[in-house]
């Protein structure tokens, strides 16, 4: 663990000092994130003037917006990075000098680049939890549970996101794959009640966005039950496990650049 942490700290480093070459830029992206928070709270809002969402008020509907931001902070800072330079590297034949390194090739496709571009996102989105859960109606909610539970949702979408990548091995040109899978998550922004029961049947057991916000945000607010936390916890060691399993699987069919 202590030599994983020391490569882990290395790659970091260097992956920040070459993304803040360009400081200027994060200032940007922070006016841009602010923006398109702004933007999304006021397309809520809009909703609230007429019947809202039922059973939701619309501080706790800021809470799910404020989740929603901040795993898309969390995207752009590791999974965005990362797993867009699969495809990279199987196209370039990069991908032998990776599974040459004696260190897990999983590991280092996932984890090898650290983006500062996603922060403003994620303090956002935390500011805009932390306003919506104090300004909410009170109830016996647990921030403990509601952390787990998000941490059990940032699994669920590598284990999605990855399980995708992995098909670069076969079809490079799965950028279309991404933005489809990226646009299915665009809908954690909005409660799962705000969605027709087809609809949320797919977004809970298809393509499971309610795990990454509104589970969150119900064990946050008081309104969910513990037992929630068995259903996300099975379904993100599911994803994980499929999503190493396929990985290996790939890596069967992996010719090498002289391939």
């Amino acid at each position: 663990m202590a030599r994983l942490l020391r490569i882990l700290r290395c790659y970091w480093s260097t992956s920040l000092q070459a993304e803040l070459e360009y400081r200027s830029n994060f200032v940007v992206q922070a006016i841009g994130s602010s923006l398109a928070l702004a933007g999304s709270i006021f397309a809520l809002s809009l909703f609230y003037r007429g019947a809202g969402f039922p059973g939701w008020t619309f501080e706790e509907g800021l809470v799910v917006q404020g989740l929603y931001s901040a795993f898309a902070g969390a995207i752009a800072c590791l999974l965005s990075p990362n797993l867009s330079r699969i495809v990279q590297h199987v196209e370039a034949g990069t991908l032998d000098f990776v599974l040459l390194k004696p260190i897990d090739a999983q590991l280092t496709l996932s984890l090898r680049v650290l983006s500062p571009w996603g922060v403003p996102d994620l303090l956002f989105g935390i500011g805009v939890i932390a306003y919506g859960a104090w300004h909410a109606p009170a109830r016996e909610g647990s921030v403990m549970l509601a952390i787990v539970a998000a941490g059990f949702g940032a699994i669920i979408i590598y284990g999605m996101w990855f399980l995708v990548a992995t098909t670069s091995v076969w079809f490079t040109k799965i950028y279309n794959a991404t933005e489809v899978l990226r646009g299915l998550l665009d809908a954690g922004r909005f409660p799962m009640a705000a969605y027709p029961a087809a609809y949320r049947f797919v977004f809970t057991f298809v393509v499971p966005v309610a795990f990454l916000t509104t589970v969150p945000a119900e064990l946050l607010l008081g309104r969910g039950q513990p037992a929630m936390l068995l259903g996300a916890a099975g379904l993100a060691l599911l994803l994980l496990v499929a999503s190493r399993a396929f990985w290996r699987f790939a890596l069967k069919s992996y010719t090498g650049a002289s391939g």
